[in-house]
Order: C-alpha cells, then sequence, then structure tokens
C-alpha cells in the first residue's frame, strides 16, 4: 500500500495508501484508510484522521507564510473524510493560535490555499483556487466558488454560499448567498439550505432576517440589539444577530 518510491518517516496504519514520490514527515499522524497520492507532501506536527484523500501535488503541513513566524512548534489538524484536490496548499498555524484547523467531510479543490491559523468547519467547499488569508474563520457547510480571495481575519458565516471570482474583504452572513464588486449580499442561501434539511419555516425564517438586517433602513447596531433581544436561542435570526455583534471587520451589505 505504500510505493516503493514514498519517503515515509512517521508510523503508517496498515490501511494507509501512499503513491509514487509521495514525502511524509515524522511528525505526521496518519488516520486508518489515508490515501495520499503521488508527488504529495504532508510535514510538520500534522494529523490527518480517518479516511482524508490527499491528492497529487498537494503540499500540506508546510511553515506559515508570515514574516513574523520564528519556527514556533505549531500544527495542523484535518477532520475525518476530507478531501485535499491536487497541488492545493495548507500551512500550519502560528504562536497567535498555535493551529490551522481543517473539519471533516470538506472538499479543497485543486489549487486551494489554506493559510496560517484558518478555522475551517465541518463540510466547507472550497472551489479551485480559493486563497483564504490567514485567521479566516468558515462556519459549517458554506461553499466559496473559484478564485476567490478572503482577506485575513475574516469570516464566513454557516451554510453561506460566496459566488466565484468576487474578492471577500468583509465578514460574510450565515444563511446568505454574496456576489458582486465590490461583494455585496444578494439573498438567502435557499438551495443551500434546503439540501441541508432546512424546512419551509427555517428558510422563510432566514429570508425574513435577511429583509430585517439588509432591508430595514434601522442602524445595524439597532437591529442586532433588538433581535438579540427578542428572539430565542435557536432561531435563525438570532444566529446572524450574534455573528453580526461579533464582527470586528464589519459585515459585507
Amino acid at each position: 500500500m505504500i510505493h516503493s518510491t514514498a519517503v515515509v518517516q512517521c508510523e503508517a496504519p496498515d490501511s494507509v495508501e501512499i503513491g509514487p514520490y509521495a514525502v511524509v514527515g515524522p511528525e505526521v499522524i496518519l488516520g486508518q484508510r489515508v490515501v495520499i497520492d503521488a508527488h504529495a507532501v504532508v510535514t510538520g506536527i500534522t494529523t490527518l484522521a480517518d479516511d482524508v484523500k490527499v491528492g497529487p501535488g498537494a503540499v500540506i503541513g508546510t511553515p506559515p507564510q508570515d514574516l513574523k513566524y520564528a519556527g514556533e512548534r505549531t500544527t495542523l489538524e484535518v477532520g475525518a473524510r476530507t478531501v485535499i484536490r491536487e497541488m492545493a496548499n495548507i500551512n500550519c498555524g502560528t504562536s497567535a493560535t498555535g493551529k490551522t484547523v481543517i473539519g471533516e467531510d470538506c472538499f479543497l479543490m485543486a489549487f486551494s490555499h489554506v493559510a496560517h491559523d484558518c478555522i475551517i468547519g465541518n463540510g466547507v467547499i472550497l472551489a479551485n483556487s480559493v486563497n483564504l488569508a490567514g485567521h479566516v474563520e468558515i462556519g459549517t457547510r458554506a461553499i466559496i466558488g473559484g478564485v476567490v480571495p478572503v482577506h485575513q481575519f475574516t469570516r464566513i458565516g454557516e451554510y453561506s454560499m460566496i459566488g466565484g471570482g468576487f474578492r471577500v474583504a468583509r465578514d460574510v452572513t450565515p444563511f446568505t448567498l454574496a456576489g458582486g464588486e465590490p461583494l455585496r449580499m444578494i439573498g438567502i442561501n435557499k438551495l443551500g439550505l434546503r439540501r441541508n434539511g432546512f424546512s419551509n419555516e427555517e428558510i422563510a425564517s432566514a429570508v425574513d432576517s435577511f429583509h430585517f438586517f439588509f432591508k430595514n433602513p434601522d442602524t445595524m447596531a439597532s437591529k442586532v440589539e433588538t433581535a438579540l433581544a427578542s428572539e430565542t436561542e435557536d432561531s435563525l435570526k438570532r444566529r446572524m444577530a450574534e455573528f453580526i455583534s461579533a464582527s470586528s471587520r464589519g459585515v459585507t451589505i
């Protein structure tokens, strides 16, 4: 299961497959049934959970591209069943947080880049050539279209979708669709919510929340205050309000 030309410096379970000319470093931890394809490099203090697949030429676990980085021992964690396609690149963290984290069931397409200290939730899809700067946070099941650059410290909310080719410079609220240059809110990600099991009532609530936050002429601060005071803990409107209230870069409108 390990090709004779591969260089594997760590312990590998019998169920692991490692292709020709792949390189796996001494501090890498491999779960069961991990597949590392030809010419891929997995290095650093990197953990690949069960059933992770690493495509040809991908390079993961490398030091952060940060001039302040001084060789600190930082980590990369990749969750179970995540797929990392050809030529993708993922860096370890810096001393700021100590780690970069990719959740379970993610799909990182060819040439995507995840920089240091990013936190990627479960089920996230990054299309071809998405570039995440440092400290980006992406919520559960969010989808980012191809060739999208995301500014450092930006947050992208759960179940949102960003169209291909547009620059993300501010936070994108949960459950929404965003596109255009400059990026703007378009509406609710109805199809994405439906595919992820949200009820018609929940989708209608998300639409109502979108109009409340982005069409209502009141200030965003007053709208957030109203939603936090009136909504139940699990309502979609409250989840959007909590996301907006925690924003340090400001939200896309």
